[in-house]
């Protein structure tokens, strides 16, 4: 009897010990909450939402490039050579600009290496800024706001009733395409679209 019971016993703890360790292995790599401090106290909350200055005028590579990008600290300029010039935080953008030095941001947003990820796409689409990055206007810090998991992506993709662009490695028209490859056309079942 005695045995049975430290056997079940050992059986439990290691199912416990086995689902702990699946759960985290889901959750690695999940930075939803990350807020980092930056070298600058830059407020999104201030510049999108008060001001209402439009992502692209800083993040302009978002509209025909891959990555959104850290806007140049010469863009900050525009406005802050006239504005607010005696803040100590503008002094540490006067300086960087001066010294020919980047400011040295910290990443908030992170995508596996694995994964391909192209902001102009989604900005020509119409996806708005919030969609994946969260109410940024409303943000003194910015934090990532979503999971950014393939799940999260696909089922985004799913509830727009998208699919991959026609030509997708395939010269044919798409009706010829869709009949041939009918799994590509469905939302989200085109790996090579997103994972190299």
């Amino acid at each position: 009897m005695g045995s049975k019971i430290i056997a079940i016993g050992v059986v439990l703890g290691v199912l416990t010990l086995l689902g702990y360790g699946i759960y985290m292995g889901s959750q690695s790599g999940i930075h939803q909450g990350y807020e980092p401090d930056q070298p600058i106290n830059f407020s999104h909350k201030i510049h999108a939402g008060e001001n209402k200055i439009q992502c692209l005028y800083c993040h302009f590579g978002a509209e025909t490039s891959r990555h959104a990008g850290i806007p140049p600290s010469n863009v900050c300029l525009n406005c802050h050579n006239k504005i607010k010039t005696e803040s100590p935080e503008i002094k540490k953008i006067q300086a960087a600009v001066a010294e020919e030095k980047p400011i040295e941001w910290v990443k908030v947003h992170n995508l596996p290496d694995f994964v391909y990820f192209n902001h102009s796409q989604h900005v020509i689409a119409g996806v708005s800024c919030q969609s994946c990055h969260g109410p940024v206007e409303t943000m003194s810090r910015m934090r990532q706001a979503n999971t950014l998991t393939m799940g999260w992506c696909i089922e985004c993709h799913r509830e727009k009733g998208l699919k991959p662009p026609p030509g997708h490695g395939d010269t044919v028209p798409e009706e010829l395409a869709m009949e041939k490859h009918p799994r590509l056309f469905e939302s989200g079942r085109d790996c090579a679209k997103c994972h190299y």
